[in-house]
């Protein structure tokens, strides 16, 4: 009896450290992806078009896709995604990525993943929990500069516009058969429970407090890209 209860006893310690650390790596996250997210915002002429960003529907972030190596086949990495709804931008849902046959080689440490998704049937798939990149119009290397340039087919049926950055370099990638996924794990240690994704990201959950950080600046840089839009465009007339 007491070696069953010294078994329990180790269990529970083990679980509970396990939710601890699952718990701070999830913050740790949240608090990357703003990082990456502010800085491009910052840097327009290097970054996210201000039209692309002001008009994304969903903002998913992967900070340090890969940490060394090339990316071809099997990488993997964990990030946070969000979504507007009629009351701002949604708590953010955990997401892994994974497999695939990526699109640009890319031999140095600490790659970033940013991904927008563009229109309604780019957010249903998202939504649903698990989806893979897959062809032409589903989703494509995103352009760059302070404004997309009218030659670009962006606005069209591109569901998902894809972006990486890696020690300051900052590019379009293609994330061709590409796995994106719920984290059931950090989903748990944030939440305290496996709620459903898609009710994350419909505004149904409502947004931690270690995450209203990340919150707040996505809702600050997709504002400041639809205010330095608006001025662009009064500008011209």
């Amino acid at each position: 009896m007491k070696k069953f209860v010294a078994f329990l006893s180790v269990v529970s310690l083990a679980t509970f450290s396990w939710a601890g650390t699952a718990k701070e790596d999830s913050a740790d996250r949240l608090q990357k992806s703003s990082e990456v997210l502010t800085q491009i915002a910052n840097a327009p002429d290097k970054g996210i078009p201000e039209e692309v960003l002001g008009k994304a529907k969903c903002i998913a972030i992967v900070p340090h896709l890969v940490k060394g190596g090339f990316v071809f086949g099997g990488k993997h990495g964990r990030g946070v995604a969000t979504c507007r709804t009629a009351d701002g931008w949604s708590a953010p849902a955990f997401i892994s990525v994974g497999g695939g046959s990526w699109g640009l080689q890319i031999g140095v440490e600490g790659v970033d993943l940013i991904m927008l998704i563009m229109n309604d049937k780019g957010m249903q798939q998202l939504l649903s929990s698990k989806f893979q990149v897959s062809g032409e119009g589903s989703a494509a290397a995103g352009p760059v500069g302070r404004h997309a340039s009218a030659g670009t087919d962006w606005k069209l049926d591109t569901q998902m516009l894809t972006y990486s950055r890696s020690k300051g370099a900052f590019a379009g990638l293609t994330l061709e058969g590409a796995v994106i996924q719920q984290d059931a794990d950090s989903t748990t240690a944030v939440y305290g429970r496996d709620v459903a994704f898609k009710n994350v990201l419909l505004g149904k959950v409502p947004t931690p407090e270690m995450a209203k950080p990340f919150v707040e600046s996505v809702s600050k840089a997709a504002n400041v890209a639809v205010a330095k839009e608006a001025a662009d465009n009064e500008a011209k007339k």
